[in-house]
């Protein structure tokens, strides 16, 4: 097959088209920009086009499609001319449902922790030695991609996201997979931009579970009340399987799990990663896994990237990044910290980076999210709030909507910065929250190392 990528260079769209290279596909792209590290990893495959920019005369007859990515427009050039041409047009999701409309498709969905179960459930099928075709929104150890794609293994795995398809297809991207099995790990509003009200957000996870295959199965976190009511009032013919945060403890800075056989430490923590691990070992059974050899596989597990991840440990201190900007996520990954190192000061310093967070209406989300924190930190650059089109938002708005005593509000990176490496860290647990960068800041340039504060 003769394929064509609009927008190649993003995360997702250049592994698909890495992913369709190793299949066998010819594969052609454009972008107007291009950065790393999709720009050597195309490279390296001899994808990356000679020049950036929208170049109409690659769109031809031969071409047996043309994937759009959501960062091309409904004005491209390419776009318009594959149009005009009649070429076969398919978002990024919609393709991913053609390459798999012949196997079991295992669709992992909701507002938080679908990336990192199905990062667990990967994991495990790995650590099994059972090959299946995936579809990740994250690097993961061991993976060279986060697109495979064969022709021979029955299995998909597909992280479903509730976010628009593309410029031409307003649909969430969950809402194109029609899963076999499917989990859905809870509902908290999000993406306001796209789904102004907490109900018409919620509707979206009715229609993907009516979607699920008459006699699939659909496994869901029951602690969720609002899921726990959408998928049992389901008049879907599917299996529904609940599930709850299994029994664990705290000691000495390591979890352990309770199972049929004892105690087992494990590597991620968090009342909410337990909670996931309790998800993806529903999933992983109905891909043939037993229980015991999912606890033997789990328990390496270390996380996907940017979800919990330990940057630093030097002496007493500790410094962990995570991708957490939601309130909900925020919430529980500060809370997470804070069960794992009781006996530590807790620093959570939060971004407000998308646009739900920079909404000023959307800031109330936030109320108490951060209150496990000794002290906390709130960062938002103003320019960011002027691309995006919005209201200003003031430190006042911020410390009201957060109602945490001692909040610091900062909009110049340097002055955060400045804050970090003069602020004592002897028995620190330092929570790093952020979809971007705190203003451009450069995580590696922080003085942890040099530091007498440390």
């Amino acid at each position: 097959m003769k394929i064509h990528f609009i927008a190649i260079g993003g995360s997702a769209m250049h592994n698909l088209a890495l992913a369709l290279a190793d299949k066998g596909y010819e594969v052609t792209g454009s972008d107007d920009v291009i950065f790393e590290p999709s720009k050597s990893r195309l490279a390296n495959m001899g994808l990356l086009p000679v020049e950036f920019g929208w170049f109409p005369e690659k769109i031809h007859q031969e071409l047996d499609a043309v994937i759009l990515g959501m960062h091309a427009k409904a004005d491209n050039p390419e776009l318009l001319r594959a149009q005009q041409m009649e070429v076969p047009i398919y978002s990024y999701p919609e393709f991913l449902y053609e390459q798999s409309k012949n196997k079991t498709r295992v669709v992992i969905g909701g507002s938080h922790g679908k990336t990192t179960i199905t990062a667990m459930i990967l994991h495990v099928l790995h650590y099994c030695d059972i090959d299946t075709d995936y579809m990740v929104g994250a690097q993961l150890e061991g993976f060279d991609r986060m697109v495979h794609l064969t022709e021979t293994n029955d299995f998909v795995v597909l992280e479903g996201d509730e976010y628009l398809s593309s410029a031409l297809d307003p649909r969430p991207k969950f809402h194109l997979y029609q899963p076999n099995i499917a989990l859905l790990s809870g509902i908290a509003w999000d993406h306001i931009n796209v789904f102004p009200t907490f109900g018409g957000y919620v509707e979206q996870f009715r229609i993907f579970v009516d979607q699920i295959v008459k006699g699939g199965s659909i496994t869901y976190n029951a602690e969720d009340e609002t899921l726990k009511q959408l998928v049992e009032s389901s008049e879907n013919t599917i299996r529904k399987f609940p599930y709850t945060t299994p029994h664990y403890s705290v000691e000495d800075g390591t979890t352990l799990l309770d199972t049929l056989e004892g105690e087992m430490p494990i590597e991620v923590f968090g009342r909410h990663n337990l909670n996931n691990l309790a998800g993806a070992k529903w999933i992983c059974q109905q891909m043939g896994v037993d229980e015991a050899d999912f606890y033997e596989a789990i328990a390496s597990f270390k996380g996907a990237s940017k979800r919990m991840e330990k940057i630093a440990e030097l002496g007493s201190m500790v410094v962990y990044k995570d991708f957490a900007h939601s309130p909900s996520k925020v919430r529980a990954t500060t809370l997470a910290v804070r069960e794992q190192y009781p006996d530590r000061k807790l620093l959570a310093c939060l971004e407000l980076h998308t646009y739900s967070s920079l909404n000023a209406e959307f800031l109330k989300e936030y109320h108490g999210t951060l209150n496990a924190a000794d002290e906390a930190v709130v960062f938002y650059s103003p320019d960011a709030v002027k691309i995006k089109g919005l209201e200003e938002v003031t430190a006042e708005q911020i410390l009201q909507a957060f109602d945490k005593p001692g909040l610091k509000v900062f909009t110049d990176p340097m002055a955060f910065q400045g804050f970090l490496s003069q602020t004592p860290m002897h028995n620190t647990a330092l929570l790093l929250m952020s979809s971007g960068n705190y203003g451009g800041l450069d995580f590696d340039a922080l003085p942890l190392e040099s530091s007498q504060n440390f």
